[in-house]
């Protein structure tokens, strides 16, 4: 190769440099490259050995820091680990540039098979939450129990303020706002965002805000940070408009791993309508409702997810149990 000719190189190996991603207290961070896609892994060493593991799933716009509240409530329950999907968190973009909800499924079944870690507990909000209801349907023998907390699912009267995060699907809108708002202060967005995915933004903490504006300025230097975003909002959109047995409530239908639904009555993005839609299409769940909550139980009510996870826990490997003793009597 002469020296003006550009090797072929992965997205992974192009990215400028930025801050670090922040790393919690008890937590680890780790890159793990992947056929056609790097991702980051954020971790709790277990507080015991022999937990079962458990993968959690963020949303749109969202990153494995989603999740840490939830873990630190299950350190010794489960054995934790949270992935940022391509594009998201840590994670550069997927060599494909594929955003859809498919392929996010597919980046999260390849970790799980390259991991050998499953089944595993999984857990999902919003797109996370699309993403995983298609992961337990097409690989139930990944999946041990789910958990979904304002999963995005095709609605039918989609409530006005999510309109404007559905806007960023058109092609060109995530530009346009860009351009529109480029004076607005990283403050000024986080407050934006929390005002809409918290059912009481006042619930974050002075450290908590802090540290989601250091975590936005710092994915702004990303040069692909609006593509991804806009790329995903597409894919969910596009994912809604799927029938027959791709769709997503027809996936739901499929699930056979033990699921908790968690709604929040305050969610300005997924109609807390949709609860008994999906508590009637997933076969074997549980639904909590959380009337104060928004669009992100997890991390306004990690004790109170926890809680209702350790009960399906508690229920799922008593049924296990039940059901073994019945083969071992035939």
């Amino acid at each position: 190769m002469s020296s003006t000719e550009s090797p072929s190189v992965s997205a992974a190996s192009v990215l400028p440099r930025v801050a670090p991603v922040r790393v919690g207290e008890g937590e680890r961070l780790r890159s793990v490259g992947l056929p056609g896609v790097t991702l980051s892994v954020r971790s709790r060493p277990p507080a015991r050995a022999g937990l079962p593991p458990a993968l959690y799933v963020h949303g749109l716009g969202g990153s494995s820091q989603n999740w840490s509240s939830l873990m630190a409530e299950l350190d010794g329950v489960l054995d934790n680990e949270a992935v940022d999907l391509p594009g998201f968190g840590d994670s550069p973009p997927p060599d494909d540039g594929d955003y859809s909800v498919t392929g996010h499924a597919r980046a999260v079944i390849r970790y799980l098979d390259a991991a050998g870690r499953g089944p595993v507990h999984l857990f999902g909000n919003s797109l996370g939450g699309a993403v995983t209801t298609r992961v337990a349907a097409v690989r139930p023998d990944l999946v041990r129990t789910l958990t979904l907390v304002s999963p995005a699912l095709p609605e039918l009267r989609v409530q006005r303020t999510a309109v404007p995060t559905g806007l960023l699907a058109v092609p060109g809108i995530a530009a346009l706002f860009t351009r529109l708002t480029r004076e607005w202060t990283a403050e000024q967005r986080v407050r934006g965002v929390m005002a809409l995915c918290y059912g009481d933004p006042g619930r974050v903490s002075p450290e908590a805000f802090r540290q989601a504006v250091e975590e936005l300025e710092r994915r702004q230097q990303l040069p692909y940070f609006w593509d991804a975003m806009a790329r995903s909002a597409r894919g969910i959109v596009n994912a809604y408009t799927l029938g027959g047995q791709h769709g997503l409530w027809r996936q739901a239908e499929r699930v056979l791993a033990p699921t908790l639904l968690v709604y929040g009555g305050r969610d300005q993005l997924v109609g807390f309508r949709m609860a008994h839609r999906a508590a009637r299409a997933f076969r074997d769940s549980r639904l909590l409702s959380l009337p104060d909550a928004g669009h992100v139980a997890m991390m306004e009510y990690p004790e109170l997810v926890a809680g209702a996870f350790r009960e399906l826990l508690a229920q799922a490997n008593g049924s296990g149990e039940a059901a073994g003793a019945a083969d071992a009597r035939g």
